[in-house]
This record gives structure tokens, C-alpha cells and sequence, in this order.
């Protein structure tokens, strides 16, 4: 099934976060980063922000990092980044 569906997205062009669920991550510089698809925080400190989603997680690192707004699709988050790592 997954093959079939795998196969499917890529016959039509269909992005993989509409597809599979994928973390959708956009940043503007080292400073803003919005994020679509995520399924809940998992932890949420100034200097780490791990939130999960369906394949996995995605931990940010930095300094003075805040949830500036968020909603069951996105959210947007500030501070100076210095590492974003993709975790199973």
C-alpha cells in the first residue's frame, strides 16, 4: 500500500508533506522559521524546541527561541537558530 501510494505522489507531482505528512519547514534567515504540519511539542525551552510529527521529530537549537503563534496546522517560531536536526 505505502509502495502504491509512494509510487502514485510521484506519478502526479504531489509533494511529500500532502503525501506521506512531512514536516514542512520554511525559514527566512537564522532568525524566523514557519512550520506546517507538526503533530504536537514535545519540548519547549529558549534554547530547544522539539516538536513531533507523523514520520518522526524535528528539534530546534538556539538562543532565545519562542512560539510566536501557533494553530493545529502551523506555527511560527523566533530566536537565533544554530542547529534544526531531523529525528526517528
Amino acid at each position: 500500500m505505502n509502495f502504491m501510494k509512494h509510487r502514485l505522489s510521484g506519478q502526479l507531482k504531489l509533494p511529500s508533506d500532502l503525501t506521506n505528512g512531512d514536516i514542512l519547514i520554511s525559514m527566512t534567515g537564522v532568525h524566523e522559521s514557519f512550520i506546517e504540519n507538526y503533530r504536537g511539542i514535545v519540548e519547549y525551552t529558549d534554547t530547544c524546541i522539539l516538536l513531533a510529527g507523523r514520520n518522526g521529530q524535528v528539534q530546534f537549537s538556539g538562543k532565545q527561541l519562542t512560539i510566536t503563534y501557533y494553530t493545529n496546522d502551523e506555527m511560527k517560531i523566533e530566536g537565533t537558530f544554530e542547529s534544526i536536526k531531523f529525528l526517528n
